[in-house]
Formats: structure tokens, C-alpha cells, sequence
């Protein structure tokens, strides 16, 4: 009468365990999840300073999308201060202006990589900070692999967010394609607002 398991036993258990864990593992692919996770946050993020920014064009008595500087036709905002003119994601505004810290950046006040004082909408800003990209990476462009928010507004009160998908999932041609279906004019930039066109 056996009381346990051979070596022989024990061995071929684990041989099956390990064969069972690399096949879960390549089926899974966690990297492309933790890509596809942070392509949901971006949607998340820009979704809501969307309706922050269309809560302050119903509510606000003064409509002001560039902080009183009269230079929306002009200049682009960011979430990070590394971009450059050269990784710029607009086709018209030629000028960034950028925040000094990760703090300022995130400030709902008009001095964040939104220029909009979300405090001037009845009962207070709907946002407590502004989100930034959970890669924020801005060494390249947005459609070059960059990854980081944008913002861009025209004299008439309309504006454009821009941000960049990582994983296939979201991207340009994927299955649940963001970049390519958003009605913009950049078919590898997540682009979303009011500007016809998203042409900014």
C-alpha cells in the first residue's frame, strides 16, 4: 500500500504545472494588459476633462479658453514641460506653453496644461486636478510614441485634447480603435472637443 508520491510522480506534476503557467502567460500577454489598461485611463482622463470643459462653456457668466492671453489661435498647452515646438500635436498653434512643475501642471485654475479656470463654473471646479498621461513620456511626438495630454483652442471657444494610445487594443487600426475613429485629422492621435474637424 503506497503513502505518497514517487520522485518520479512529483516531477512530472511540476513539469505539467510549469507547462500550464508559460501557456497561460504567453495567452495573456500582461504587458499588452497593462498597455490596454493605461489606453483606458487616457479615454478616462481626457472623457473627463471634456465635460469639465463643456460644464464651464454652459455655466461660466465669461467664456475664457486661454486665460485672458487672447493667444488660443497661438498656442498649444501640455501636460509636461519636455515637449518642444518640435513634438508639438497641432497644425496651427506654433507656441507651447508649458508648466514649471508636475503641481503646476495639474492646477485647474488656468495656469495647468488646460488653459481654463474650472474654478469660474457654478459650484466650484468639477475637477480637483487635472489628469496627466500615467506615462508621461513626451520625448518623442504624440503620433511618434509620445505620450502626454494636449490642448489647443481657436478664438471661437471651440478646443481639441489631444493624447496617444500605447496598445494595439486602442490604436490606429485595433479592435477598439480610438485614434482613427475620433472624427480628427490625425489618424495616430487620440483626439477629442469641440473644433470642427478636430483640425486644430
Amino acid at each position: 500500500m503506497r503513502k505518497g508520491f514517487t520522485l518520479i510522480e512529483l516531477l512530472i506534476v511540476i513539469g505539467i504545472l510549469a507547462i500550464l503557467a508559460t501557456t497561460v502567460v504567453l495567452v495573456l500577454n500582461p504587458a499588452q494588459i497593462l498597455q490596454e489598461s493605461r489606453d483606458t485611463q487616457r479615454v478616462s482622463d481626457l472623457g473627463s476633462v471634456q465635460s469639465a470643459i463643456g460644464l464651464y462653456l454652459a455655466t461660466s457668466p465669461s467664456i475664457d479658453m486661454d486665460v485672458a492671453n487672447g493667444t488660443c489661435a497661438t498656442n498649444w498647452w501640455s501636460s509636461t514641460s519636455a515637449t518642444g515646438a518640435a513634438n508639438q500635436p497641432f497644425a496651427n498653434p506654433a507656441v507651447q506653453v508649458d508648466s514649471a512643475t508636475l503641481a503646476d501642471s495639474r492646477a485647474v485654475d488656468g495656469n495647468g496644461w488646460v488653459a481654463v479656470n474650472f474654478g469660474l463654473v457654478s459650484g466650484g471646479s468639477p475637477l480637483g486636478s487635472l489628469p496627466i498621461d500615467p506615462s508621461e513620456d513626451a520625448t518623442n511626438a504624440l503620433d511618434a510614441g509620445g505620450h502626454f495630454y494636449a490642448y489647443s483652442c481657436s478664438a471661437t471657444n471651440t478646443y481639441e485634447i489631444n493624447g496617444n494610445m500605447e496598445s494595439a487594443k486602442f490604436g490606429n487600426g485595433g479592435g477598439s480603435d480610438v485614434e482613427n475613429t475620433d472624427g480628427g485629422n490625425e489618424p495616430d492621435i487620440y483626439e477629442i472637443g469641440t473644433e470642427p474637424g478636430l483640425d486644430l
